[in-house]
């Protein structure tokens, strides 16, 4: 599987929403640096899958629709939406924000991530 594909694969996964599935992905010594609407935040293993768990006690299902998504050497940058549902409403999707992310890739896994995102 080329990196593009497993970044692909990532992001239609649940892995988002379940940290089970979100270990798979990630190496054990993954950063990710976010800028967000709420300034930095600097992300390690830990506190990336603890921000699944928030999202599972949340969001029933999780959607991300990619616009783009491009391969170099280890980096795969991609564009996506991320649309979920909700515990209170599960029929009725919600964009939760739009993201464009450069993910390098160490030993088939999530290395080094550069984010940026906004809320719609």
């Amino acid at each position: 599987m080329s990196i593009k594909e497993f970044v692909q694969k990532f992001y239609k996964s649940d892995a988002l929403i379940d940290s089970e599935i979100l270990k798979t992905y990630l190496h054990p010594d993954v950063i990710l640096e976010w800028n967000s609407s709420k300034g930095f935040i600097q992300m390690d293993y830990d506190s990336i899958v603890e921000m699944a768990n928030e999202l599972s006690r949340a969001y029933v299902r999780s959607k991300v629709r990619i616009s783009h998504i491009i391969s170099e050497d280890d980096l795969v940058s991609v564009r996506y939406s991320h649309f979920v549902k909700t515990i209170e409403n599960p029929r009725e999707e919600m964009l939760l924000a739009h993201f464009a992310t450069i993910w390098q890739i160490k030993d088939d896994k999530l290395y080094r991530g550069y984010q940026m995102s906004q809320f719609s």
